[in-house]
């Protein structure tokens, strides 16, 4: 079972809402109050014998908070779940895997350094691409620097991006809660990738509206 949630982000008002810092806003939309303090290189907070951490140590040394956390409470590896940004989903859509490649988050390549292992779960909030490729066509941040990946990860939200994060943050944060109460795998077969901004209807025609009868 899952017993520490690591929230990826950046420290400083300037990368508050960045997309690169969904995963601190996510950690913020947790239906449940903590009392954050500061402790292992990070923000640290603790609920009913599960961890919680935000890292202060900027995104490519995330690992190190981690596993201070980690090595003080004897957390393994595949207890733990990261919740992280990536740009090889489109907006709206949220996965849950376990282990795998790091597609050049740095965040993410922290962790492996620290821990020797990839064999984690993450919790991944889609944020798209910048540079016309469709997620998933592939690219890391690194190869893909003229592409503007560097600068799209460390920007804002958009105004029309922000209008759909509260439903893509609170369902994310239900999922996470799920997640820690019934285990990750079993939450697998729905969450692989799955966009959770339900589609809105098309308006009715007149024509196709229902009219009104005072028989009835």
């Amino acid at each position: 079972m899952l017993q520490l949630a690591v929230f990826l982000g950046n420290p400083g008002r300037q990368y508050e809402r960045n997309r690169h810092n969904v995963g601190w806003l996510l950690a913020d939309t947790l239906p449940f109050l903590l009392s954050w303090q500061k402790k292992y290189k990070g923000l640290y907070a603790s609920k009913d014998g599960l961890h919680f951490l935000k890292p202060q140590t900027f995104m490519n040394l995330s690992g190190e908070s981690a596993l201070a956390v980690a090595s003080f409470f004897k957390i393994k590896p595949e207890q733990i779940i990261v919740v992280h940004d990536e740009i090889e989903l489109h907006p709206g859509t949220l996965s849950l895997k376990f282990s795998g490649g790091l597609g050049g988050h740095n965040g993410l390549r922290s962790m492996k350094a620290c821990f020797g292992t990839a064999d984690f779960w993450r919790l991944r909030v889609g944020v798209g691409r910048p540079d016309g490729r469709a997620p998933g066509a592939g690219g890391s941040i690194e190869s893909s620097k003229e592409a503007g990946i560097a600068d799209w990860v460390l920007s804002d939200f958009s105004a029309d991006e922000t209008s759909d994060l509260a439903t893509v943050l609170n369902t994310g944060a239900e999922l996470l809660e799920r997640a820690f109460t019934a285990g990750p795998e079993t939450l697998l077969p729905e969450w692989t990738k799955k966009n959770c901004l339900a589609e809105k209807p098309a308006p009715i025609a007149e024509a196709d509206k229902p009219k009104s009868d005072p028989a009835s």
